[in-house]
């Protein structure tokens, strides 16, 4: 009996008829209710998270480098000379950058 490989088996075919009726049955929204979704998103901007810095400025101070320490062209850390693995102009690499 000779046997055609080219039909799709029966189960695969069920499954494929099931998935093709899945969509069909599925609706799409309307322009209406995603226009509403997106105003009930942006209603939602004024709400303050409990633990949130809202309207806060941050303070840092901000140290230079010292006379023994320069910046990796690469990491960008600051790094003690002792770290300092080459330079390449006016470019620092650190040791662990070189690895």
């Amino acid at each position: 009996m000779a046997q055609d490989y080219d039909l799709a088996r029966p189960e695969v075919a069920e499954r494929s008829e099931e998935t093709i009726n899945g969509v069909r049955a599925t609706t799409a929204p309307d322009a209406r209710s995603v226009v509403a979704e997106l105003d009930e998103v942006d209603s939602l901007d004024g709400l303050e998270l409990p633990g949130a810095f809202v309207g806060e400025e941050l303070v840092v101070r901000v140290i230079p480098p010292a006379a023994d320490e320069f910046t990796c062209g690469s990491c960008f850390l600051v790094r003690h000379r002792s770290q300092l693995a080459r330079t390449a102009g006016p470019t620092n690499f650190c040791r662990d950058c070189e690895d």
